[in-house]
């Protein structure tokens, strides 16, 4: 069984694992597969009460049922974690499981859809121009029924947005009900492009700043980070712009190395699992010590939180924007015998002050609201840079602006 640690959507190898003492060796390999689950939860779940449920009662409760197959276990594992009341503690068959591998390690493409919530479906919102769904039988308004044969209704949102993505050359499967339709109809898309990058960077005058946009976290982007913080130097720039909007996180390991990346010393994310807490500190390895002023909106979770609340706390950064999406829960994933997976809620964190941004998010110091269709647009858009009309990039230009003219009177 292989052990794996993340924060929002993304995970980092661990390594291997031992087996669980004590996992089911029944003949019956659905049984055997529910009861390592259970077991999963029992040993590794953060809410040691398991919502008040009697666990160990469960597990002889789960043990007297017959599975007839696979996908009867499955369909037990999944209502078995939704009495746990977590949303981020999950199940993944095999083939999401998959996708969630190549999406951390960089190598899905998207289809160029946005979807919203409405009622228990899904409607599109937008479409992205040039985008393998804006050629196919796509409309702005179409609800989506299900998605490569899984019902919206029983999608978050979240979930529904994974599953857009996946390898390119991979299928994607849509049931799609139009306005004015009678009937409900399929569209079939074939995912295309180059493998995504979560750095994009340029450079902003006056003053010459660095503007740095980080999509996601997966296991590229330290080094792509690494890579756009040399350029823009040996571009002497006065100071940075970092922006997190509509990052949703990723890779815990890289959202500390990105953190150690900008931070000299201090603490970075205090973690807690059951009554132990893990301080993560800077290793005196900043690659630059110029001006920074961090983005962040409603849409910035997870990793992203852990980066702007240690840049912020150690006064490193000034943060912009509007309060982020307080995610502060870390997930651990367990592979399962038969290639499934357990996303289980194992830890919770801390910014370096000590603070729980539970639901209220990191608050940033200066606040600045950007209008619905230019959010819209960042957010159909990872690889969008920075526009001058854009309050908060403009915002961030005034305060590095100050800094930098500070400095040089300082000096």
């Amino acid at each position: 069984m292989k052990h794996w640690a993340l924060l929002g959507v993304g995970v980092a190898l661990l390594g291997m694992s031992p087996a669980l003492a004590g996992t089911s060796t029944l003949k019956d390999a659905p049984k055997a597969l529910v009861d390592e689950a259970w077991q999963i939860i029992y040993r590794s779940y953060l809410d040691r009460s398991f919502n008040r449920l009697d666990w160990q009662a469960l597990r002889q409760e789960l043990l007297s049922q017959s599975y007839g197959d696979r996908q009867a276990a499955y369909r037990v594992i999944q209502q078995t974690l939704v009495r746990l009341n977590d949303p981020y503690t999950r199940f993944l068959p095999p083939q999401e499981y998959r996708q969630l591998l190549l999406q951390t390690q960089g190598q899905q493409v998207d289809v160029g859809l946005a979807l919203g919530e409405s009622g228990e479906l899904f409607r599109i919102q937008a479409i992205q121009p040039g985008s393998v769904a804006a050629k196919a039988n796509l409309k702005v308004g179409d609800e989506i029924l299900a998605i490569n044969g899984r019902s919206s209704d029983r999608l978050t949102l979240e979930r529904a947005t994974l599953m857009l993505r996946g390898p390119a050359g991979s299928k994607l499967h849509l049931l799609v009900r139009r306005e004015g339709r009678p009937q409900p109809f399929s569209v079939e898309l074939t995912r295309a492009g180059e493998i995504p990058r979560t750095v994009h960077f340029q450079i902003l005058n006056p003053p010459r700043v660095g503007y740095i946009r980080l999509s996601g976290f997966n296991s590229r982007s330290q080094q792509q980070m690494q890579e756009a913080i040399a350029i823009l130097q040996r571009e002497k720039v006065q100071g940075f712009i970092l922006d997190l909007r509509h990052n949703p996180g990723g890779l815990l390991e890289a959202g500390i190395e990105i953190s150690r990346q900008w931070l000299d010393a201090g603490v970075i994310v205090r973690i807690q699992q059951n009554q132990r807490e893990e301080t993560i500190r800077a290793r005196q390895r900043a690659l630059t010590q110029l001006p920074l002023v961090v983005l962040v909106n409603r849409a910035s979770a997870s990793a992203s939180e852990i980066l702007a609340g240690a840049l912020q706390d150690q006064g490193r950064a000034v943060v912009v924007g509007t309060p982020t999406f307080g995610k502060v829960r870390v997930q651990a994933v367990h592979e399962l015998g038969d290639g499934s997976a357990l996303l289980v809620t194992v830890a919770r964190y801390l910014t370096p002050k000590g603070r729980d941004i539970t639901g209220a998010g990191i608050t940033p110091d200066v606040l600045v609201t950007v209008d619905p269709s230019s959010d819209l647009e960042l957010r159909l858009n990872p690889n969008l840079v920075a526009r001058p009309t854009d309050p908060m990039v403009a915002k961030a230009l005034e305060l590095l602006s100050s800094k930098i003219r500070h400095a040089h009177h300082v000096e």
